[in-house]
């Protein structure tokens, strides 16, 4: 049967983890790197279907594409080691030093990736310069606006509200890496991880490394958004919600529950 049972995803949750760790600086880099740039190619992507069709939930359906081609090539998204770690080392199998290693050197590979991809995207899209507008452009403008200038007139209910889309797009993103475990079977995993990554976007929860492609692209685009109000007020709030979603709803919520030295007997 192609179907694995939760008890042995937890394993392969905590073998991925451990392995993950072990990875070296190049190697988080370069995946890391392959990872932002797909992301933002799913995003483009989701983009262009919506303002084809006027469907934002079109946009939706399609974007999974990006986080398959990224789990089936074993590259790395930091939100989806925010659960994966986790699990290594409440098994003692790593410390805290290895996880805090992985996820910093794999955002700095995400975030080169994501920025390489927007500057190219720019460059597409503006025809170098050529072009001032159309309805891609227009949208990848508002979003960044939206995900930032949005916020801040909020105040402080801005921050608390970004931290929890956080906290939810992540439950759904790792649950994506999670289901992808519950398939031997190229088309079931596809199958399995499409539905949460689906559910996520759907619903306009805020992704770390989506908004590393999403908001500098606008920015280069011309939406009114500085550097420091990208991080302050969508980076760096949005970093620390998906970390909470993934590792306590996920990563931690699943090890305790179907980890089969935590089941009673």
């Amino acid at each position: 049967m192609s179907y694995v049972k939760p008890e042995a995803v937890v394993d392969q949750m905590i073998a991925a983890g451990t392995y993950k760790a072990s990875l070296g600086v190049k190697d988080l880099l370069i995946r890391g790197s392959l990872s932002g740039a797909l992301l933002g190619f799913a995003t483009t992507l989701a983009i262009t279907a919506a303002a084809q069709t006027h469907t934002p939930i079109v946009g939706a359906l399609i974007f999974p594409v990006g986080f398959v081609m990224i789990v089936l090539l074993g590259l790395e998204l930091v939100t989806g080691s925010f659960a994966l770690l986790p699990t290594s080392l409440a098994e003692n199998k790593i410390d805290f030093s290895k996880m805090l290693s992985n996820w910093s050197w794999v955002f700095v590979g995400n975030l080169i990736g994501s920025l390489i991809y927007a500057a190219l995207f720019v460059i597409a899209a503006t025809k170098l310069g050529h072009v001032d507008t159309s309805p891609v452009i227009e949208i990848i403008k508002k979003i960044a606006e939206a995900k930032t200038l949005g916020y801040e007139k909020l105040g402080s209910d801005g921050l608390v509200t970004v931290f929890v889309k956080a906290i939810l797009c992540n439950w759904m993103v790792t649950l994506g890496v999670v289901m992808a475990l519950t398939s031997t079977t190229t088309i079931g995993k596809i199958f399995a991880m499409w539905l949460p990554i689906l559910t996520f976007f759907a619903q306009g929860f805020e992704h770390a490394v989506v908004n590393m492609f999403v908001i500098p692209a606008g920015i280069m685009l011309g939406a009114k958004v500085s550097i420091g109000q990208w991080w302050l007020w969508n980076e760096i709030p949005v970093t620390l919600g998906n970390i909470v979603g993934g590792m306590v709803c996920t990563g931690l919520a699943l090890y305790l529950t179907h980890h089969k030295a935590n089941i009673p007997r």
